[in-house]
């Protein structure tokens, strides 16, 4: 890796092919090549810290994680940390902004014990709300419930301080940040780009996995070629998004 430094998003580890997923077999190459690469892989907390790191974040704690990533991550010896959407914990992804018709599947989530075993084996358990909602499309004290409630049953339930976020979405907006920083250190975005020291810690920018997969663009992360290619993807979805209204 250069002195770029980056946060990868993963979602699900299955085989739908679906926007949000990738097969566990190309998760376990991904990770071989960074043991073998030497680069290295460090929490959320460090990421800003370290020029030239990986950190992995998990998006709405899916069971596959447990099943597929979880023993990886053990193997490797690698901090990972995953966002997890209290009210659902148990159940499916089938929360009421979930996008119908997109190929998306309804998977089963992490019930609480294994959350629970996952944070005694060193993995980071961050906060995806309650519900999963489009924040901005709440008022502030509807987000400060959503907050609070999510946040004050992970730590119940696994017995250690939650202080990363992660925006269901993406969403977020000026006003919206410091509502989340009055909870959380870190909070995560959607926004397609690497991480420098200087980045607004409550709106760290991520590599989505899905624009990854090849693993010629995987190994390029930290090349010239792959900053480029991180550059052009950004601003197609920029683009996508404005003429979609977004």
């Amino acid at each position: 890796m250069s002195n770029r430094s980056c946060i990868l998003t993963y979602h699900s580890l299955d085989t739908s092919g679906s926007v949000v997923s990738i097969p566990p077999e190309l998760f376990q190459a991904q990770m071989a090549w960074l043991a073998r690469s030497g680069t290295p892989v460090v929490s959320l907390a460090e990421i800003q810290k370290m020029p030239g790191a990986v950190a992995l974040t998990f998006d709405d704690g899916f069971r596959n994680f447990f099943e597929h990533a979880f023993p990886v991550l053990q193997q490797y010896g690698f901090p990972a940390t995953v966002f997890v959407v209290s009210g659902f914990c148990g159940g499916r992804n089938d929360w009421p902004t979930q996008p119908r018709n997109t190929g998306i599947p309804f998977l089963e989530l992490m019930r609480w014990s294994e959350v629970r075993q996952i944070a005694q084996a060193g993995i980071t358990i961050g906060c995806h709300t309650v519900n999963h909602p489009r924040l901005p499309r709440l008022s502030e004290a509807e987000i400060e419930v959503e907050l609070r409630v999510s946040r004050t049953e992970i730590e119940d339930r696994i017995g250690k301080t939650v202080d990363t976020f992660a925006y269901p979405y993406g969403e977020t907006t000026p006003e919206i940040r410091p509502v989340v920083g009055r909870y959380f250190r870190w909070a995560c975005s959607t926004r397609l780009a690497f991480v420098s020291g200087q980045a607004d810690a409550l709106c760290l920018p991520r590599l989505d996995i899905y624009y990854l997969q090849n693993q010629f663009w995987f190994r390029g992360m930290g090349k010239s070629y792959g900053a480029g290619y991180v550059a052009v993807r950004a601003l197609l979805r920029r683009l996508r998004r404005l003429r979609h209204g977004g």
